[in-house]
């Protein structure tokens, strides 16, 4: 067991080997430098480092919290989860979590190739993708066949917000860190406008962000999005991006310019930009929205869940989640409570700002 920090180059390159060597979408969430900018936000972060007939076999990032809780690294924020290991290796889950030092290893964001923990998989979601392996002109035309009204609206929409504001420019990968915190404070307006938890209103998320966003390696680097109107920035998304996969993460926009549907634009010329870098995949994540709906191409099952071991820790673990875990999947099953319960966070969020 390693904190992040302390693994060496010879196990980084060795963990890279084993990503590239993996026949899932080579997610940044899944590399190194994720977990070693976790690691330096979050004291309970840490690795474990698998050997199998005297050589490393794999890898598990984790955090540990009290009575030994253990959580998948940056649950919460992170859109992909799990063990790296090598072909054909498969230890057994508990006599790894005792290994750890763990009562329990907890997920929201399983991939399909993790067959070490899928089989304790409590839900499936989906996580909505973009294809643009084939290149943009390829996913514009499917775009066109499939939802004509919804690019002709907004490809209007941008030539309107050309004409209206100023002149619109994109760029893939912005450096002005000016531009990172105007999309944070857009963010943070978002999640109290809609009355979610505010993420950055949590030091270490806004430090982990800080961290990615400086962050340039082939496999994980931060790369921040913006789209101009003249001067004027109207919408930016931050995430990660690989050599073939773009993770999106935090899009927002200027809720003055929402008439333009920048958002919408904004991932347009994303996934335009990603397929021009051989970037062939866009993922947008789990969650319903109804921008994911327009703009994908289709889905990837990613798994909620649990591996426990008897004890105090895994009961604090599923009185402290599964409850929670449970009431969630019964509002979300149910689309008429869940249009309320929306609109109950939405009337709660306006009653804290009078």
């Amino acid at each position: 067991m390693l904190r992040p920090g302390e693994l060496g180059a010879e196990e980084r390159e060795h963990w890279r080997e084993l990503r590239a060597k993996s026949h899932a979408p080579r997610n940044p969430f899944m590399e190194p430098e994720f977990t070693e900018a976790v690691g330096a936000v979050r004291p309970g972060a840490r690795v474990a480092v698998l050997h199998e007939g005297g050589e490393r076999a794999g890898f598990l990032p984790y955090e540990r919290g009290p009575l030994g809780q253990g959580r998948a690294i940056g649950l919460g924020v992170s859109d992909c989860q799990g063990a790296v290991l090598r072909q054909g290796a498969l230890p057994d889950p508990r006599r790894l979590l005792r290994a750890c030092s763990l009562s329990s290893f907890a997920f929201d964001n399983l991939g399909t190739d993790q067959g070490l923990f899928t089989p304790y998989a409590a839900e499936e979601h989906a996580s909505h993708v973009i294809d643009v392996a084939d290149g943009y002109a390829a996913y514009e035309y499917l775009l066109r066949v499939r939802s004509p009204k919804f690019l002709r609206t907004t490809l209007a929409k941008e030539r309107r917000l050309g004409r209206q504001v100023g002149e619109v420019r994109f760029v893939f990968d912005e450096r002005e860190p000016a531009a990172l915190r105007t999309l944070m404070a857009w963010k943070s307006a978002q999640y109290r406008r809609t009355g979610r938890r505010d993420r950055f209103a949590q030091r270490w998320i806004t430090g982990l962000v800080g961290r990615l966003a400086a962050t340039r390696t082939p496999e994980c680097a931060g790369t921040l999005s913006v789209l101009y109107a003249g001067s004027r920035p109207v919408a930016a998304h931050f995430g990660l991006r690989s050599s073939t996969v773009l993770a999106c993460w935090f899009p927002a926009y200027d809720v003055t310019a929402a008439k333009y549907s920048p958002g919408l634009v904004l991932h347009l010329r994303m996934a335009e930009a990603a397929a021009a870098a051989g970037i062939g995949l866009l993922d947008l994540g789990r969650g319903a929205a109804e921008y994911k709906d327009s703009l994908k191409t289709g889905e990837l099952p990613v798994y909620e869940g649990a591996v426990t071991r008897w004890g105090a820790g895994a009961a604090l673990y599923w009185l402290g989640r599964e409850p929670a875990r449970r009431a969630h999947a019964f509002v979300r099953d149910r689309p008429r409570i869940a249009s309320a319960a929306v609109r109950t966070l939405k009337g709660a969020a306006r009653l804290r700002r009078r």
